[in-house]
Order: structure tokens, then C-alpha cells, then sequence
């Protein structure tokens, strides 16, 4: 079902358009919800063998347009598994000091290392998209760094980090309804800024960006996945087996203990 929306490689143009925001999967929504709670057990019990395991790190990269869910698919898709080996990271107007570097040289530092799980709400693309809609790079440019994320993809592969990126599609409309509900209701209120309608004012050039990072960003290593979004409870369900398949291909299982298991357990038994 997934594959639909699976995008393995930057050899066709892709656009945003070709996908649906307010695609259900043909799914029943009270027995997606009741699979997204299996799927969460699921997911709990291959990060714990991951976590133990230390053989790969999963890299999870989360990008969409503002109110497409980033945060709710953290805070309900991927919030109940072990703290242990997972964090969150989300990316920000780069400081000063990582203005001086390359726009990779955060982003390395903040990868997960084996046996982690590493979430990054908005990413390293930022630099081919805001920084394109906004002027502060050329089309040569953006090009050149879509090889380079292509080539720093590959290379987090190569060396056991398992990438998975979510594009969250929602719709014009369905921002607004979502502008319109952190203006209404105070609770919400925190989480709008005037700038979110400038950027709003822009919503054909990032639907452009967004199509290019998906036509040439796109591998059979760092797959884009298009999660349509304008239904949470598609969006939850789509993340999670999205992540449950990919780890159940891995080679993931307990270490053994090392030793002799009967004398260790002995042992245990005789302390005080």
C-alpha cells in the first residue's frame, strides 16, 4: 500500500500534486486507530532489540509546510517508545558559529549513533527550500546540493544509519483551518506567529521546491515517502508502518550473554 507513495529515485520528475493530501488508504478510521496502537507495540519492541543491538541507527526526517503535523507525529506516533537511544532534533535559523561552517556540519553532529533512533523535525533540506524560496540561493546551487545530500545520504548508509524520510502533504486549505484554529482557541495560541502567513503567501514556491527535493533527492537507500496528512489518524498510522516494516527487514536480535549463562545465574542467586 506504502509503495504508492515511495519515491526510490531521483530518475523522473516528481510533483507534490501527483499525491492527494486527504488520501484515507482506503482505510476504516476506527480500524486504522486500532492498528496504530499494534503497530506502536511493534515499533516499542524492534527499538528495544535495536537499542540492544548496536548494529544499525535509524535516521527518521520529518519536513511539510507549517501546520502539517510535524510535532503531532511526534508526540503521538513516536512518543511511546524507550527514552533511551531516542531524541528529537529540530533545526533552527542557523547560529552564528554554524554559519561559519558548511550546511551539513550540524546536521552530522546531530545524527544517531548506533542503536539510537534520531528524529529531525525539519532538516538539513531547509537549505534547499526556505533558503530557495527566499532568495538566498540560486537554482545552481540548489542543484549542487542535492548531489551532495544525495552523496551524504549514501554515506550515513554505508555506515549502518537506516534513513527514512516523511514528507507531511496537507493541503492550502487545510492550513488555513489550522491557522485558523491556533488564532481561535487560546491554547493554541502560542503556536502562531504573524510569519506563518508570509511564509503562507508563498505556498506555490514551496510546493516547486518541494517537488524538486523529491525528484532528486530520492533513493532506494533514503527513500521520500509522501504521507498524506490532512487526516491525522493517516498520518500516524502511515509513519508507524512505515517504520515497522523497515526495521523488521533488519537483522535485529538480542546479544547473547557473555559467559557461562548457568554459572552467571548461579552467582546472582548466591549474592546477599
Amino acid at each position: 500500500m506504502l509503495k504508492d507513495f515511495m519515491i526510490t529515485s531521483y530518475d523522473k520528475k516528481i510533483s507534490v500534486d501527483d499525491f492527494n493530501p486527504d488520501d484515507t488508504l482506503n482505510l476504516d478510521k476506527k480500524d486504522a486507530k486500532a492498528e496504530t496502537l499494534l503497530l506502536k507495540e511493534r515499533f516499542r519492541a524492534l527499538q528495544e532489540m535495536l537499542y540492544a543491538s548496536k548494529k544499525y541507527a535509524l535516521l527518521i526526517v520529518l519536513q511539510g509546510m507549517d501546520c502539517s503535523g510535524k510535532d503531532g507525529a511526534v508526540n503521538n506516533a513516536l512518543s511511546e517508545i524507550n527514552p533511551s537511544g531516542f531524541s528529537v532534533k529540530a533545526f533552527k535559523v542557523p547560529t552564528p558559529e554554524e554559519l561559519s561552517h558548511d550546511y551539513l556540519w550540524r546536521i552530522h553532529q546531530q545524527t544517531p549513533g548506533k542503536g539510537e533512533i534520531t528524529v529531525f523535525n525539519r532538516s538539513y533540506y531547509e537549505d534547499v527550500l526556505v533558503t530557495r524560496v527566499h532568495g538566498q540561493i540560486d537554482d545552481k546551487t540548489a542543484r549542487d546540493r542535492f548531489e551532495e545530500i544525495r552523496n551524504f545520504e549514501k554515506y550515513l548508509r554505508n555506515n549502518h544509519t537506516i534513513i527514512l524520510k516523511f514528507f507531511l502533504h496537507i493541503s492550502k486549505e487545510f492550513q488555513k483551518e489550522q491557522l485558523l484554529e491556533r488564532l481561535e482557541e487560546p491554547e493554541k495560541n502560542w503556536k502562531f506567529s504573524e510569519n506563518d502567513l508570509k511564509e503562507r503567501e508563498l505556498w506555490e514556491q514551496y510546493q516547486l521546491c518541494y517537488s524538486d527535493v523529491l525528484s532528486r533527492c530520492s533513493s532506494s537507500h533514503a527513500p521520500w515517502y509522501v504521507v498524506p496528512s490532512n487526516h491525522r489518524w493517516v498520518r500516524d498510522y502511515f509513519i508507524l508502518t512505515a517504520i515497522v516494516k523497515t526495521l523488521e527487514k533488519l537483522d535485529l536480535e538480542y546479544p547473547e550473554i557473555q559467559g557461562n549463562e548457568q554459572k552467571l545465574i548461579d552467582a546472582v542467586k548466591a549474592s546477599e
